[in-house]
């Protein structure tokens, strides 16, 4: 399949999925295919916490947003263009996919596909709606991706490659029964902030965005800051205020309130404003509802630590502190080639 002919058909599922980019919803009669997917789609979105209790209508929005302003034809060209397509591997890659937030698997499934294999899709349990939707959608846009996309319902078998997301638990059972082909085990990481006291409150109010976008629960959610000795917590908890109706979500709530009393119990010292936790901690992966922090003498200090972490981190969030960071605001915004792990998909998948 022709590299153009793949790039077209995902640029109209970005012109899909704008439809549906803000709460208001606005139905673009230019858009292909609309009299049987509009009405299906609006549908999933709002009946997606019936599937998964953490994919609210607004969380489900803001993964179609964030897809909808990637998928554009100069993003797929910019991204497409550092590589060679003139041959197709045309193998089967088995994806199984994590469910925490939603669509969370789609980058995995548009690699493979723009990379001219085969996707073997085992989705999670907890996220079994919305990426089938979009694969049908895909297949109507362009009909030649009918035999490129397979939803694997038991055991996935018959694969040439793997990419796999799960937890370290689960990270080493792949690297075992994985081991003999090509593939991509994904593990646990956690995305961090490094500041300075100089931030302003327009930071503070970003990096509430990296803090509470889908409730903390994925990857690239910032779980850990680091800050001179010494810091006030003043201007981060007034960017945080922000985000004070995270707490009238009743699975949020409950985790605030069990994991605060946890913390109590244990008799740690904790900060508080009513919806979220920060403790003291050196470890980088906080409870839902919680923030962990660590104080630095020496900014030198956290980019060695950094460092030597690396396989631990996703996302750096600093204003321009560190090397390679990222500003507020921007962790679940990533593009297309702003791969996870820092691992290349699409050169991986191209050299099958």
């Amino acid at each position: 399949m022709d590299l153009d002919v793949k790039k077209v058909a995902f640029v109209k599922i970005g012109d899909f999925l704008r439809q549906f980019a803000t709460n208001e919803f606005i139905r673009n009669n230019d858009v292909c295919h609309n009299d049987r997917f509009y009405c299906e789609f609006e549908e999933l979105i709002n009946s997606s916490v019936n599937y998964n209790g953490w994919f609210t209508r607004e969380q489900v929005i803001n993964s179609i947003s964030s897809w909808a302003d990637a998928l554009t034809k100069e993003n797929l060209e910019k991204w497409t263009s550092q590589y060679d397509f003139e041959k197709e591997p045309l193998k089967k890659v088995g994806l199984i996919l994590a469910g925490n937030i939603p669509l969370v698997g789609f980058h995995d499934f548009l690699s493979v596909l723009m990379s001219g294999n085969i996707a073997l899709v085992k989705m999670s349990s907890n996220d079994q709606k919305l990426l089938p939707f979009l694969s049908n959608y895909l297949v109507e846009v362009e009909p030649k991706f009918a035999d490129r996309v397979v939803f694997v319902k038991g055991k996935l078998e018959d694969f040439d490659a793997v990419i796999a997301t799960g937890s370290d638990n689960t990270a080493r059972y792949f690297d075992y029964y994985f081991s003999k082909v090509p593939n991509i085990i994904r593990k646990n990481r956690n995305s961090v902030a490094v500041l300075n006291g100089e931030e302003s409150h327009d930071d503070m109010v970003a990096l509430g965005k990296d803090v509470f976008t889908y409730y903390g629960l994925g990857c690239r959610n910032v779980s850990k800051l680091f800050v001179p000795r010494g810091f006030v917590f003043d201007g981060f908890y007034q960017g945080m205020y922000e985000y004070r109706d995270v707490i009238e979500y009743e699975k949020y709530s409950n985790n605030y309130d069990y994991n605060k009393a946890v913390f109590l119990m244990s008799e740690f010292k904790l900060l508080d404003n009513g919806f979220l936790t920060i403790k003291e901690d050196t470890t980088y992966a906080s409870p839902i509802s919680s923030v962990f922090y660590e104080y630095y003498d020496d900014i030198e200090e956290v980019k060695t630590r950094l460092a030597n972490d690396h396989e631990k981190i996703q996302c750096i969030v600093s204003n321009n502190l560190i090397d390679g960071s990222i500003a507020f605001g921007q962790t679940q915004s990533p593009q297309l080639w702003d791969y996870a792990d820092n691992v290349d998909t699409l050169r991986f998948l191209l050299d099958l």
